[in-house]
């Protein structure tokens, strides 16, 4: 499918299925072909939406600064364009910041958000934390998730000194291009809608793993400041659990998703009577 011009930048997003819209939005150094488990199952029940954010994937990368703000309006912009009025988001990441930001910024245009392995706010607080982020992120892409859930304290893991090691890192972030990439990163610095969490209306469905560097505890902590959220905790998976639990990651998902399209439904019976 082609590119589409959003806020003055070519957009690559891809629509399958028919039914309730459901857009899903991929994470940092990623893109839509990161749900390549999920489209397949959830394109059956719903017109499912992905597309690659700005400096991702397959849309332009114009140069920074990039902001979840400036994510969110495009997606935004992009629902608008095709003539949703409203979608589910289920957001992983990165993408479940963009979702956020979304709810308190367009709420019309939010039926229900999945925010899986993310916060409400960055986690780089400061230039020390932001060292640590690129490391792990760095080192999640060269060694994947696996050796991730190896560490006994799941912390961010130095780079490996080797020089193979680094020419591999060096290879896969110019494919990635590199500036956009550092651009999306810093994206995550200092933004925060911890203060509007309150207003959020829509039912909220925070998936955390028991393995990802962001402990459980924190994330509960934030559901207790939204009216209508929930947690839902998966075991045995890092960061990436979309992919590494493949089918209990897509059945939680769906469950919350058929829950909400019985409310509809009911909502509509009710208005008609």
């Amino acid at each position: 499918m082609p590119k589409i011009r959003i806020n003055d930048v070519g957009i690559y997003y891809e629509m399958i299925g028919q039914g309730e819209p459901v857009l899903f939005i991929h994470g940092l150094a990623s893109s839509s072909r990161s749900w390549e488990k999920q489209i397949p199952l959830f394109s059956q029940h719903y017109r499912v939406i992905t597309f690659d954010l700005r400096g991702h994937g397959r849309s332009d990368k114009p140069l920074g600064p990039y902001s979840i703000e400036q994510f969110a309006a495009d997606a935004i912009e992009l629902l608008r364009t095709l003539d949703i009025k409203s979608a589910n988001l289920v957001g992983f990441s990165l993408g479940g910041m963009v979702g956020f930001q979304m709810a308190v910024e367009a709420p019309e245009k939010v039926k229900g958000l999945v925010a899986v392995n993310c916060c409400p706010e960055g986690s780089v607080r400061s230039f020390d934390d932001g060292i640590d982020c690129f490391k792990h992120i760095l080192l999640l892409q060269l060694n994947g998730t696996r050796k991730m859930r190896q560490c006994p304290n799941r912390q961010p893991l130095p780079i490996p000194n080797n020089g193979q090691s680094r020419q591999s890192v060096t290879e896969r972030l110019a494919v990635r291009n590199k500036l956009a990439y550092a651009s999306a990163f810093r994206s995550l610095m200092g933004w925060s809608v911890v203060n509007r969490l309150h207003t959020i209306a829509c039912p909220i469905l925070l998936i955390a793993s028991d393995q990802d560097y962001i402990p459980v505890s924190v994330k509960q902590a934030y559901v207790s400041k939204m009216p209508r959220a929930e947690l839902a905790v998966i075991g045995n998976s890092g960061h990436a659990t979309p992919r590494e639990q493949v089918e209990e990651f897509n059945n939680v998902v769906m469950e919350f998703l058929s829950k909400q399209s019985r409310t509809t439904h009911n909502s509509q019976l009710r208005s008609v009577r």
